[in-house]
């Protein structure tokens, strides 16, 4: 089967965009194109599912799409916190190029980030292509025009604006509501994961009865904290695991019940038909809180933090037919490959200039190559621990180098012989330390030539 990828590498992009003008988009594999549907939880750490082998958590649902899909064993998130991540998502960028380095928060003096205005968002580029555009759940890459959803791309919007809610029940982030439908500003009654759960499943049970593709982001808040699950499913995790923690059992629980959603979503693709002709994404936007017990798996420290528990997350992806049941990849990518590799998907030239790298055709069985890219990761922060600085890391080959702290020095590490980051190599190795700082420098100058802030008007 010819890719987009191989297309591209032997005629060039000129040639892809004539063919998709003559032939249309689509068409690529013979068939309509698919539904593109994107799972995206919020702090869930690598372990933190069954299918990985934790044992203290029941997740039927999450597991069904690694059993029934491809499983990628080294992949990570563009950030250790949420805002930049969904900007990667979105589009294709690291996320200082999409201006969006930190976290876009309610008030203005703790706010690190402004989508860049002039970048198509993957939503634009997929609507433009015939695709129904549509997030659920959580946005958190701006409060106000111009950087809303609807007018960022999306068809439909039924979600919150903000970066968390302080309350699963009442929905409010500094006695704010964000809760929208479209523009319109809702007031739904429950818990947070239910309420984005039915909004999925009534989505797609209308999107069952339309010849239209869609693309749907459901990008639940769980389990990102204020840790509230229903008490009855905290009950249930403590019956069943004598011994664990208090703290422990309310993330598990946590979890479960967000599993519990997701299984009814692909419950809802079943019904109505939609399964084999959906591509299926889960994933999670960062690691998991090391305070709240999270599992990061074996790797070093989780949420805020540039070592590998901070940016490895789970990661699969099911699509019948295409993708082989139960296969797992060592190829390592990251969240904005996901806007190249769901354009390929669907048939559509991928935007200009972005950073991202199509993976599909590894999803669809072809053969890996050992990347030569090098990877990089970035966080801006405010507050006495990074005053408004950033945090960064870089991978390239086996080498890793690392500023988890703005006040503290460069650390560097193999990962392939020191995987949990134990040893600092910076000063046996300083030849492979000057060559990483001074990538790194490269990619912080890019990432400098993007405002981070709304520009003011004149």
């Amino acid at each position: 089967m010819k890719t987009l990828s191989a297309f591209m590498k032997r005629f060039g992009r000129s040639a892809l965009s004539l063919f998709f003008v003559v032939l249309g988009p689509g068409l690529v594999f013979g068939a309509a194109r698919p539904n593109l549907l994107v799972i995206l939880t919020d702090d869930q750490g690598r372990g933190d599912y069954s299918a990985f082998g934790t044992s203290d958590l029941r997740t039927p649902g999450i597991d069904r799409i690694f059993c029934e899909g491809m499983e990628f064993v080294n992949f990570r998130a563009n950030s250790p916190v949420c805002s930049p991540t969904r900007a990667s998502l979105l589009t294709g960028l690291y996320p200082d190029r999409a201006g969006v380095p930190g976290v876009v928060r309610t008030h203005a003096a703790d706010s690190w980030g402004y989508l860049r205005p002039d970048v198509k968002l993957l939503p634009r580029v997929l609507k433009q292509a015939g695709y129904h555009t549509t997030l659920i759940g959580k946005w958190h890459l701006g409060l106000k025009t111009p950087n809303t959803p609807n007018e960022r791309g999306f068809d439909y919007f039924h979600g919150f604006l903000g970066d968390m809610m302080d309350d699963y029940w009442t929905h409010q982030r500094h006695g704010i509501n964000y809760m929208r439908r479209n523009g319109r500003v809702i007031q739904p009654e429950g818990h947070a994961t239910d309420i984005f759960t039915d909004w999925a499943c009534e989505y797609l049970e209308t999107r069952a009865k339309s010849r239209q593709p869609f693309f749907l982001i459901l990008a639940y808040n769980a389990p990102h904290d204020p840790i509230q699950p229903p008490p009855d499913w905290v009950e249930q995790v403590k019956n069943r695991q004598p011994g664990i923690t208090d703290r422990r059992a309310k993330l598990v629980a946590l979890i479960e019940h967000l599993d519990a959603g997701i299984s009814r979503v692909l419950a809802t693709l079943d019904r109505t038909g939609l399964s084999d002709r959906t591509l299926v994404v889960f994933t999670s936007d960062n690691g998991g809180v090391v305070g709240y017990q999270a599992n990061n798996g074996r790797w070093r420290s989780g949420k805020q933090h540039v070592y590998e528990g901070g940016l490895r997350v789970p990661f699969a992806a099911r699509w019948p037919t295409k993708i082989l049941p139960g296969s797992r990849s060592e190829l390592p990518a990251v969240t904005m490959d996901l806007f190249p590799t769901l354009c390929e998907a669907a048939g559509v030239p991928p935007a200009e200039g972005i950073d991202g790298v199509s993976f599909l055709p590894t999803l669809l069985g072809g053969a890996e190559g050992r990347p030569t890219r090098e990877l990089y990761f970035v966080r801006r922060e405010g507050g006495a621990p990074y005053s408004g600085k950033t945090i960064e890391a870089l991978i390239r080959g086996d080498w890793k180098l690392l500023q988890d702290s703005p006040f503290a020095p460069l650390e560097l590490y193999n990962l392939r012989e020191d995987p949990q980051e134990t040893t600092n190599l910076a000063e046996r190795e300083k030849q492979v330390f000057i060559e990483l700082s001074a990538g790194l420098r490269r990619r912080i100058q890019l990432g400098g030539q993007v405002p981070w802030q709304a520009i003011p008007d004149k």
